[in-house]
């Protein structure tokens, strides 16, 4: 907030803030906070809050794994500290406000775990090469009634039309004002294709901020949908058979404020640098779908033909495609250049998500990598044989392939460092035992309300 904590506290409280929200991202994707009343938000600031270091081992159904050395017992204690320059007085929550939190040591000394500073190190290594990445989220999540049926979607008409926004005009109106106030950029809102799916596209930033502003439009549609006695989900499947809830992950780079997906003379006017980051982004895809949609949930969504991007290619406005160029054009004017993720959800930690895409893209840029030929068409609809010939594979469609591609990838693994890449194989091998057992059904069930 650029101000003195204690006049932050003193605002707060003439707002009638009563509490803090500090929230944060687990290896699951899951949002974990703590909550401290508003006169004690300057020691939270200056020494943190106390937590276990052991939520860096929760699966997503919180079971604690001691599947990895490093945290294998229940003893020991690490400090959570408020961000307090990304502080905002929560709209939709008005006794609350809200920050992102980053996760330090005991003695305040950096931690291994803590998402926040490996998305902060990439920054600084794009900034070291002259580079700046920009990233932002489209939301896909499913509204639905709260009563003793359960599940049910708030409407089932046409895809894309009025009559979906119109069934939740309430909620609606109050989720884009409550956005607005918290500082959160809105590109559109609109009924999606599945029954009561939506989907928010929130505006580009800096890729800290882009994280941070992903995190509080969770908790702001949340709130917004609780207050019309609706309520969110934004699981990457919701229904068997269905289609799922991307978030889908945008990123651009930049050096000089010129964007190299734009103005070159390569396919689709990619510059040379530009070519090479979505090259290094395809040559690392399947690390990296490791990382951005990583739960057993998520492999159930990525099915061919559903957009979600079951295969690793690339093509420009292809929406089957795992990477979407999405071009820039003279109607657009300079700098909407961009490339898309398909395989991304909510499951993915948004700061281990956006860090290992630009250590993707910065590697390939080093490298000097050109990519393949865009593909164009949908190769789900092609022959194995058309397939390999074009060197297309599905990507890592078991959890055991998705943490072998992990393993396997250095230049990936060695983003997250030895210590947090161990901590998120137990996370991911103590999600599939819990799944083991169960049928389609019970997983997507089970994973429903957990995001």
């Amino acid at each position: 907030m650029g101000k003195d904590v204690q006049d932050t506290v003193a605002e707060l409280v003439d707002q009638g803030v009563v509490g803090v929200i500090v929230a944060w991202a687990d290896n699951n994707g899951i949002t974990r906070s703590r909550t401290v009343p508003v006169r004690g938000l300057a020691s939270a600031a200056r020494t943190g809050i106390g937590i276990t270091p052991l939520f860096a081992v929760f699966d997503s159904h919180d079971a604690i794994t001691f599947g990895h050395k490093g945290l294998a017992t229940p003893s020991g204690d690490i400090r959570l500290v408020p961000e307090m320059d990304r502080l905002v007085r929560l709209s939709g929550q008005p006794g609350f406000a809200w920050a992102p939190g980053h996760q330090v040591a005991a003695d305040g000394s950096a931690w291994a775990y803590d998402p926040r500073r490996v998305l902060e190190r990439q920054v600084e290594r794009a900034a070291g090469a002259g580079l700046t990445v920009r990233a932002g989220y489209e939301l896909e999540f499913q509204l639905t009634t709260v009563d003793a049926d359960g599940f049910r979607p708030v409407h089932d008409g046409p895809s894309y039309g009025p009559v979906r926004t119109l069934a939740v005009d309430g909620f609606a109106e109050q989720l884009l004002r409550d956005l607005d106030r918290n500082g959160v950029g809105v590109h559109q809102f609109h009924g999606e294709y599945g029954p009561g799916q939506f989907e928010l596209s929130i505006v580009a930033h800096d890729p800290l901020t882009a994280a941070d502003h992903q995190l509080l439009a969770r908790q702001t549609i949340h709130a917004a949908a609780r207050s019309h006695n609706l309520r969110a989900s934004f699981s990457p499947l919701v229904e068997t058979g269905a289609v799922g809830n991307g978030w889908h992950l945008h990123t651009s780079v930049s050096r000089d404020g010129v964007n190299l997906l734009e103005g070159g003379t390569g396919p689709h006017g990619l510059t040379a640098d530009g070519a090479a980051y979505l090259a290094g982004l395809l040559r690392e895809l399947p690390a990296i779908v490791a990382v951005t949609a990583p739960s057993v949930v998520s492999l159930l969504r990525r099915r061919p033909g559903f957009w979600s991007g079951a295969y690793g290619f690339w093509g420009a406005e292809n929406r089957e495609a795992a990477l979407r160029l999405v071009p820039g054009s003279e109607f657009l004017g300079a700098g909407h250049a961009n490339v898309e993720l398909k395989p991304s959800d909510a499951s993915a930690n948004p700061y281990l998500a956006l860090a290992v895409v630009i250590a993707a893209g910065l590697s390939g840029i080093e490298d000097g990598l050109t990519p393949p030929d865009p593909v164009q068409e949908d190769p789900g609809t092609w022959t194995d044989a058309e397939r390999a010939d074009a060197g297309i594979r599905l990507l890592p469609s078991t959890v055991d392939e998705q943490l072998a591609a992990l393993a396997d990838d250095a230049r990936i693994s060695t983003v997250l460092g030895a210590e947090l890449a161990d901590a998120f194989r137990a996370v991911r091998e103590s999600d599939a035992a819990w799944a083991a057992p169960r049928s389609p059904e019970e997983v997507v069930a089970g994973h429903r309300w957990l995001y």
